[in-house]
C-alpha cells in the first residue's frame, strides 16, 4: 500500500472532524458557510478523486524518477538540504501548473471542478478533479532532478503538500499579520476563489505566497469588496462526474459547430472561456457578467432527502475504504472493476440532488452490475464475507425504492439541517 494511501486513513477523519468543527464555529458566529446539498456534492467529489488516484488512472507523460536518472549533474547533501529544496521545487510547480490550469481552455476542464461551488468552507476544498488524467508536471521539476533530489523525498512530500491546502479554505480565519507576507492564508485563498473582477485569476500559490508576488498576480483582500464565489459559467449540477466533464464537452460541441478550420484547433489552447464568434452567437451560454447578482444553484431538498442523501454519500466512503484495503492484493482489472462500480455509485446519487428522473434507472442497473459482480465471485464481494453481500443487495434494492420515491416526489421545501440551510 503507498504511502498516499496510508495517509488517506489519517487525513479523512480528520478532514471529517475539521469540517464539522467548521459548521459548529460558524454558528457559534452567525456566519453561514454551509449548505447541505453543496456538501455532499464536494465529499462526493473528494472521494471520485482519490477512487480514480487508487485506480491509477493516468498517464504520466515524463516522470520526476526518469529525471533524476538521466539529468542528474550533482547529488546535494545533507539530506535536511535536499527536503528543503525539494519543498521549493514543489511549491514552485505547483503554482505554475496551477495557473496554467486557470488560464489555458483544455486544462481548465482539469481545474473547474474545484471552483464549482457557489460556497467557500472546508467541504469544498475536497473537490478535486476527476478528469485530470494526463501529468506532465514533473517537467517543472528539473532544477531538483539536476541536484540529485530523490524521488522518495517527492513520493512522501506530494501527499503532504497537498493536505497541507486543505485548512485556508474557510471563511471563519481573518487576515493573519505578518504571515500574509509568506504563505497562502484563508484571506488570500478566499480571493482566489472568487469571480469578482477584481479578484478573478489571482493567488495560484499553494503553500507559498511569494510565488505570486514575484510573477504579478497576487491580490490582497479588500475590506469593500466582498468575494462572490463559483465559476462564471455556472455549471448547475451537484453531480461530481458531470461536472468534471462540462467544460470538456462544451470545447468538444464549439469546436465541432464553428466553421473556421483554425478555431477548430486553437479553441483548445485560447485563454480559458475563449469561444469562436460564430458559436458564441449561435450558441450563447450563460454567464455571469455581475457577480454581485450570482443566483446560486439550488435544488430544493426536504430533511428525509437529505438524510438519505448523506447515507448513500457514506455508502460510497465506506466502499472506498475497502477498496483501498484490498486494491493491493487484487489483480488491476479487478480494482478497475471495483473503483468503477463506485464511481457509477457516486454518479448515481448525485443524479438524484440534481433531481433527474433517470436517477431511477441507474439504481437499478447499479443492482445489477451488483448481482453480476457476485457471480463472478462466487457471490463474495470482493473477499467480504457472504453476509455483506447480502447486506450489499439489500442496500440496492433499497436504494431502487427510494430513489423512485423521490423521484416521483420531489421535495419542494428548503428545511434548514444540521449542515445549514440549502437555500
Amino acid at each position: 500500500m503507498s504511502f498516499y494511501i496510508k495517509s488517506l486513513f489519517i487525513a479523512i477523519p480528520i478532514f471529517a472532524l475539521l469540517i464539522i468543527v467548521e459548521e459548529i464555529i460558524s454558528r457559534v458566529k452567525g456566519i453561514k458557510v454551509n449548505r447541505a446539498i453543496d456538501v455532499i456534492s464536494s465529499l462526493s467529489s473528494g472521494n471520485t478523486n482519490i477512487i480514480k488516484d487508487g485506480m491509477k488512472l493516468s498517464i504520466v507523460l515524463i516522470s520526476y524518477p526518469w529525471l533524476v536518472d538521466h539529468l542528474t549533474l550533482i547529488k546535494i547533501e545533507p539530506i535536511w538540504a535536499a527536503v528543503l529544496i525539494a519543498i521549493l521545487v514543489q511549491d514552485f510547480s505547483g503554482y505554475w501548473l496551477h495557473r496554467l490550469n486557470h488560464r489555458v481552455n483544455i486544462f481548465w476542464n482539469r481545474h473547474i471542478i474545484h471552483h464549482s461551488s457557489e460556497e467557500f468552507n472546508l467541504s469544498c476544498a475536497l473537490r478535486q478533479s476527476l478528469s485530470e488524467m494526463v501529468h506532465f508536471g514533473a517537467i517543472l521539476m528539473i532544477p531538483a532532478a539536476l541536484l540529485g533530489v530523490p524521488a522518495e523525498i517527492f513520493s512522501f512530500l506530494g501527499p503532504i503538500h497537498l493536505f497541507m491546502q486543505f485548512w485556508y479554505h474557510t471563511k471563519l480565519i481573518n487576515k493573519m499579520g505578518w504571515l500574509e507576507n509568506i504563505i497562502v492564508t484563508p484571506s488570500h485563498h478566499r480571493v482566489h476563489h472568487a469571480i469578482n473582477p477584481e479578484y478573478i485569476d489571482k493567488n495560484y500559490g499553494q503553500i507559498l505566497i511569494i510565488w505570486d508576488k514575484l510573477f504579478g498576480s497576487f491580490q490582497s483582500e479588500l475590506k469593500n469588496i466582498t468575494p462572490v464565489y463559483g465559476v462564471l459559467r455556472p455549471v448547475n449540477s451537484w453531480n461530481p462526474v458531470i461536472i468534471n466533464y462540462k467544460h470538456l464537452w462544451q470545447l468538444i460541441k464549439d469546436a465541432y459547430h464553428t466553421k473556421n478550420t483554425w478555431d477548430k484547433i486553437r479553441i483548445w489552447f485560447m485563454p480559458t472561456g475563449w469561444r469562436p464568434d460564430d458559436v458564441s452567437i449561435l450558441f450563447p451560454l450563460n454567464t455571469i457578467n455581475n457577480p454581485y447578482k450570482q443566483k446560486k444553484y439550488k435544488t430544493p431538498a426536504s430533511y428525509p432527502f437529505i438524510i438519505w442523501s448523506f447515507i448513500q454519500l457514506n455508502f460510497s466512503t465506506i466502499l472506498m475504504l475497502h477498496f483501498f484495503n484490498v486494491i493491493h492484493i487484487q489483480n488491476q482489472i479487478s480494482n478497475y472493476i471495483y473503483g468503477g462500480f463506485i464511481l457509477y455509485h457516486i454518479f448515481s446519487f448525485t443524479a438524484n440532488l440534481d433531481g433527474k428522473k433517470y436517477s431511477t434507472g441507474t439504481e437499478v442497473l447499479k443492482l445489477f452490475f451488483i448481482l453480476c459482480l457476485l457471480y463472478n465471485q462466487n457471490f463474495l464481494w470482493f473477499g467480504l464475507d457472504i453476509l455483506y453481500s447480502y447486506l450489499i443487495i439489500i442496500y440496492s434494492i433499497t436504494s431502487i425504492c427510494i430513489t423512485f420515491y423521490f423521484s416521483k416526489n420531489f421535495p419542494t421545501d428548503d428545511n434548514y439541517f444540521i449542515l445549514g440551510n440549502n437555500g
